[in-house]
C-alpha cells in the first residue's frame, strides 16, 4: 500500500491510503526484527547447531535471551529444536525451510551493513 498525504483546498493535510493495520514491513519486523534474532537464525543456517556452541558463536547475547528467542523462532516456525538422547542430553537447532525463505534478506542486510560508513557503527562496550 503507498500511503501518502494529500492537501485540500483550505490546506488541511491529510493521509491517502494509510495503512490501518501492520503493513507488510512492520508484520515482518515483529517476526525477524527482535534483539539477536537474525542473527540466531544467521549462525544456524549451515546445520544443526548445539546451544552452547550458538551462545558462543552470538557474543554479547546472554544464554536466557538466546533461549527466548530460540522458543520464539520455534513458535512461528522458522527452527527446529531436536533433543539428542545422548550423554549428557544435548539439544540442538536448525532452520527449517520456512526459516531459510529469511536468509536473502538477512544476506542482503548483512551486505548493506558492512558497507556502512565507520561513524555509523556502534563501538563494543
Amino acid at each position: 500500500m503507498d500511503a501518502k498525504i494529500e492537501v485540500d483546498g483550505a490546506g488541511r493535510r491529510s493521509a491517502a491510503n494509510a495503512c490501518t493495520e501492520p503493513c507488510a514491513i512492520e508484520r515482518g519486523m515483529r517476526i525477524i526484527g527482535g534483539k539477536w534474532t537474525g542473527s540466531i537464525l544467521w549462525h544456524v543456517k549451515d546445520g544443526p547447531v548445539r546451544f552452547n556452541d550458538l551462545a558462543r558463536m552470538i557474543d554479547g547475547a546472554s544464554k536466557k535471551m538466546i533461549t527466548e528467542r530460540l522458543r520464539q523462532l520455534e513458535d512461528q516456525g522458522l527452527v527446529r529444536r531436536e533433543v539428542c538422547e545422548t550423554a549428557p542430553i544435548t539439544v540442538v537447532y536448525e532452520i527449517t525451510d520456512f526459516g531459510r525463505t529469511a536468509l536473502g534478506f538477512l544476506d542482503e542486510l548483512r551486505k548493506w551493513s558492512e558497507g556502512l560508513p565507520k561513524a555509523l557503527i556502534p563501538e563494543k562496550r
